[in-house]
């Protein structure tokens, strides 16, 4: 032995998983620095869009599953990539980042430009990859509640356990049977009907004329 104590190795220490509240505060700080720096409304109105989407996406990162690379794009854009594109383009001064070419004949303000507008395009595809997969599940569930209780076209019902009793339903009372009947065959009172004899002396019910005024 040589007497030296063994050397132990550094200790790998990973950086902190932001939480939903970190994400959102991201997005709180890099909206004020647009807010603070008077940036051009190009530029204002695509980290809007970009934040409004994270935003929208934060709640939701649960049902990409642990480790997904689209869970992992929403929390470097919230924290790293917008930030970064907007703080580099507020350190130059307005006139050079505006007006000078530095790429390809772009200036710092289109380059800044296409880069918000390659987070959006990307923050819109894992935003409706989220709602896709809440939509699937709706989808699933339903055909579950279909086979099982069939589908309401096809007039299914609930199935229910062989001991429950429905009682039938109440048959209201026919208005017919609560209207009083007449015997058609009795006349009239001061009517006489035909067929009857209205003085019971045998004499038909038609009517004659006043006695001394009979037809000539």
């Amino acid at each position: 032995m040589t007497g030296r104590r063994r050397r132990e190795p550094e200790r790998l220490v990973l950086p902190k998983v932001p939480t939903s509240d970190d994400l959102l505060a991201a997005c709180d700080r890099v909206e004020a620095m647009v807010a603070a720096g008077a940036v051009p409304a190009p530029v204002a109105s695509r980290v809007g869009r970009v934040s409004r989407t994270v935003r929208d996406t934060v709640p939701r990162l649960s049902t990409l599953g642990a480790g997904s690379l689209q869970a992992y794009n929403v929390m470097a854009t919230a924290t790293d990539y917008l930030p970064e594109a907007v703080g580099g383009y507020l350190r130059l001064p307005r006139q050079f980042a505006d007006s000078r070419p530095v790429d390809r004949g772009k200036t710092s303000l289109m380059i800044l430009i296409d880069q918000l507008d390659l987070l959006a395009a990307t923050m819109d595809k894992v935003f409706d990859a989220v709602c896709r997969a809440d939509a699937d599940a709706l989808v699933a569930h339903g055909r579950f509640l279909a086979e099982k209780f069939g589908t309401a076209s096809g007039g299914g019902a609930l199935t229910l356990s062989p001991n429950v009793t429905i009682p039938p339903d109440p048959t209201p009372p026919s208005p017919l049977s609560s209207s009083p009947t007449t015997d058609s065959s009795e006349p009239r009172p001061g009517y006489p009907g035909l067929g009857s004899d209205s003085s019971g002396s045998g004499r038909s019910g038609r009517l004659e004329p006043p006695d001394g005024r009979g037809g000539s």
